[in-house]
């Protein structure tokens, strides 16, 4: 009977061990999906292919939501989307593959308000946009994803440091550098 009670205890703190890990998910990764999503898709250029970084990120962090520390879990979330993004595309794209998609229906899917345009301020405003998802696809990958960890995720230098594994003054100088080289690079299509 003893042998019974045992099994059934170490069954119930199975039951228990899985239900603190969903519980654990749920607060650290689920808020932040949205945010690792559009982070994969900046990285890979393509909304599939998001999807399934995002997808194996996820599988990461359920197995490695124990050992998250309490520091940022966004930050965290996004260290994984990163890593897991660098691994899929180098196993499942050519090197030379330059980042290229129509970003646009990310912007329109999460605005909230419509607006009325002119047809031709809607063009002008599509030209600038594609312009812009050009220039930073062509941004060095470190320079990139700090441009839109910070620009397009709201992260702070501190999580992004987190996320990216350099120093806080390296992810400002990585900021100040894809911003000028966006400057410089816009500013040249524009004359």
């Amino acid at each position: 009977m003893n042998r019974d009670n045992s099994a059934d205890s170490r069954a119930n703190e199975r039951t228990l061990h899985r239900t603190f890990d969903e519980r654990a998910f749920d607060a650290v990764v689920t808020p932040y999906l949205d945010d690792a999503y559009r982070f994969a898709r900046w990285l890979t250029g393509s909304a599939v292919d998001a999807e399934d970084v995002v997808q194996e990120s996820c599988l990461r962090a359920m197995s490695g939501v124990g050992k998250f520390d309490g520091g940022s879990p966004r930050a965290w979330l996004i260290a994984i989307v990163r890593n897991t993004a660098f691994t899929w595309m180098a196993r499942n794209r050519p090197r030379d593959l330059a980042l290229t998609d129509d970003l646009e229906s990310v912007d329109r899917d999460s605005s909230a308000a419509p607006r009325v345009a002119s047809p031709e301020a809607e063009v002008i405003e599509r030209a600038d946009a594609a312009m812009l998802q050009a220039a930073i696809a062509d941004l060095p990958a470190s320079f990139r994803e700090t441009l839109v960890m910070r620009e397009f995720n709201d992260m702070s230098y501190r999580e992004i440091a987190e996320a990216t594994g350099a120093p806080v003054g390296t992810v400002m100088s990585r900021l100040a550098r894809a911003r000028g080289l966006l400057i410089e690079r816009l500013g040249k299509e524009r004359s």
